[in-house]
Formats: C-alpha cells, sequence, structure tokens
C-alpha cells in the first residue's frame, strides 16, 4: 500500500526555498574567493556558467516532455534575453569585477542595495507601489545588513570608487531583471527558461573576457582546489540556486525575492564559523535580529493571516475536543 503524498502549503514551501537560496548564495563566497586567486573574474564567471548550464540542460532534457523545454511564445524569448543580459551577464561580470578592486565590507554594502532599487523598477514598469511599512522594512533590514558586515567609513570611502560603483551597477542589474522577467510573463517553467538563459549569459561573459582580453591560464594547469571551486560555484551555488531564484520572482514577485541579498550575509557569516572556525562577531548576533525585524515589517500581511490561521485552526481543535465523547479507559 502507497504512503499518501504529503501536500505542504505554497506559503510554507517558498520560505523553506527562500532561507535555502540563502544557503546556498552564502555559501559560495569562499569558493569564489578562492577561484578569483587563479582565474580572471570574467572568465571565472562564464566558467561558472558553462558548466551550470549543461548541468541544467541535461537533467530538463533527460526529465522533462520536448515541448515543456523550447521556448514557444515572445514572452518565453524575451523572458530568456532579459534574465541572460541582466541577471547573468551584467550581474557577474559587474560583480565580479567590482570585488577585485572594492573591500568585501563596501562590496556587501553596495549589493545590499538591490532589494531598495527593485521596488523603483517594480513602480515603473508593474506600477507596484510599495506600502510606508514596507518601504521602512526594507530599510531596517539594510540596517541590519550593515551592522553585520561593519563596514568602515575608510572602506566605503577608500580604495577604488570604481569598484563600488560596479558592484552597485550589479545590483542595479539584478533589481532591473528581477522586474523585467515577470514584466515580460514568459510561459516557461523556471527551470528550462533559466537554463537557456544561463547559456546565454555565459556566451555574452566569454565574448566580454575576450573584449577586454583577459590572461586565461590553461585549464589543464589549474589545480585541483580551484577545479573544486568551480565546480562547488557552478552547481549548488548555481544550477541549483538559479532556478530556486527565477522560481520567486515569478511566485511571491521580484521585491520579495530579492530580499535573499539581506539574508545572504547572515548565511555566510554561519557557515564560515560553522565549517571555516572563522570568528563570530558580536555584531552578527546583533544585526541578525535586526535583519529578521525588516522581515517582519515588509512581511506583516502574511504573518498576520498566518497567526489568525493558526488561531482560528486552534480554536477548531479546542472546540471539537471538548464536543467529542469521552473515550473509555483501557484496564
Amino acid at each position: 500500500m502507497s504512503l499518501p503524498a504529503l501536500s505542504v502549503p505554497a506559503r510554507y514551501r517558498d520560505a523553506a526555498l527562500f532561507a535555502f537560496l540563502a544557503a546556498l548564495f552564502g555559501g559560495s563566497f569562499v569558493a569564489i574567493k578562492s577561484g578569483l586567486a587563479a582565474l580572471p573574474p570574467l572568465f571565472f564567471a562564464a566558467l561558472r556558467f558553462d558548466i551550470a548550464a549543461v548541468v541544467l540542460l541535461a537533467v530538463v532534457a533527460l526529465t522533462r516532455p520536448r515541448e515543456t523545454w523550447l521556448p514557444r511564445t515572445r514572452g518565453d524569448l524575451f523572458g530568456i534575453g532579459v534574465a541572460a543580459a541582466l541577471l547573468i551577464a551584467a550581474n557577474n561580470a559587474l560583480l565580479f569585477l567590482g570585488q577585485g578592486s572594492t573591500t568585501t565590507a563596501a562590496a556587501s554594502v553596495m549589493y545590499g542595495l538591490n532589494p531598495v532599487l527593485a521596488p523603483l523598477f517594480a513602480w515603473w514598469l508593474l506600477k507596484q507601489r510599495l506600502a510606508p511599512l514596507g518601504a521602512l522594512g526594507i530599510a531596517v533590514a539594510l540596517g541590519g545588513v550593515v551592522i553585520i558586515v561593519q563596514p568602515s567609513p575608510a572602506s566605503l570611502t577608500g580604495g577604488s570608487a570604481l569598484g563600488q560603483v560596479l558592484v552597485l551597477g550589479a545590483a542595479a542589474a539584478v533589481a532591473l531583471g528581477s522586474v523585467g522577467l515577470q514584466w515580460v510573463e514568459p510561459r516557461m517553467d523556471s527551470v528550462p527558461l533559466t537554463a537557456w538563459a544561463m547559456a546565454g549569459g555565459a556566451l555574452l561573459l566569454h565574448a566580454s573576457s575576450a573584449a577586454v582580453a583577459e590572461a586565461v591560464p590553461p585549464l589543464a594547469s589549474l589545480g585541483w582546489p580551484v577545479a573544486l571551486s568551480v565546480l562547488a560555484v557552478a552547481i549548488p551555488s548555481t544550477a541549483v540556486a538559479y532556478p530556486i531564484y527565477f522560481g520567486l520572482i515569478g511566485r511571491v514577485g521580484p521585491v520579495r525575492a530579492n530580499l535573499v541579498a539581506y539574508a545572504v550575509p547572515v548565511f555566510a557569516a554561519f557557515m564560515g564559523w560553522l565549517l571555516l572556525d572563522e570568528v563570530l562577531s558580536v555584531w552578527t548576533a546583533v544585526g541578525f535580529p535586526v535583519v529578521v525585524l525588516g522581515f517582519v515589517l515588509i512581511e506583516r500581511e502574511v504573518i498576520r493571516e498566518e497567526v489568525a490561521r493558526l488561531r482560528r485552526r486552534r480554536t477548531r481543535d479546542d472546540s471539537t475536543a471538548k464536543t467529542a465523547p469521552n473515550q473509555p479507559c483501557d484496564d
């Protein structure tokens, strides 16, 4: 006899996927840092999506009917183009180049402006307005990220101003791309759309690497640590993470999906402490509840509805227990 299938409500599924996505993105920082020590940034980004696209396209081709993974509408083609150009190519090119010439703290704060920019693009393209408490929640969550990262005035004003501008450009590309992806309304499932976008984005990144004449070392000369770093970034943090991210954009919207940028530093700090014995700063413990408070303000309606639903269920269970006949006790 087969066991009954478990049905997970969408609100719980998306919350779990959001946390999993933050963990996948947060865990990629060590691997990216290791890979950038041996590979030029644009080529490394392109190689990341080469591998991820091959893996994801193979999975799609083997597990889905052909008619479900080929683009069929204009919206599908536009969706692949928007995702490839902005979410894959522009985001990774600007982020990898910017991280190479600025501090991690400054880059984290600049990239954390992504959820601030997304509502502006959503208002422009989707005519969606953010409630005042939602805007306050975004500001509070960003403040929590600043507390965790602890950027010094020297890190924000010193070093390369160009690097910070590039990272800010990456944040803008993600914000515009996520809103644009919802605006064009593709009908494809998020997994095949992500696979085709990765392939297109990889081509654009290779073209960018060639245009700036990056010095690419022979792949055969790379050691196992670099190869493992590339695979760690390409498969869990890309082939697995990006379909989850694109799916969340379609279901919960770009503004809420991009809030993952605030959760990533939290997961990165905890995973560095857990896996690499890095010191967990007291500011991480202070900033984490501030980030959570920001999420509560943003998702206040969802939380209010869930609390009301649980109260109704508890009241109904109590009422059933009172009206049920007493069961005889076994001797």
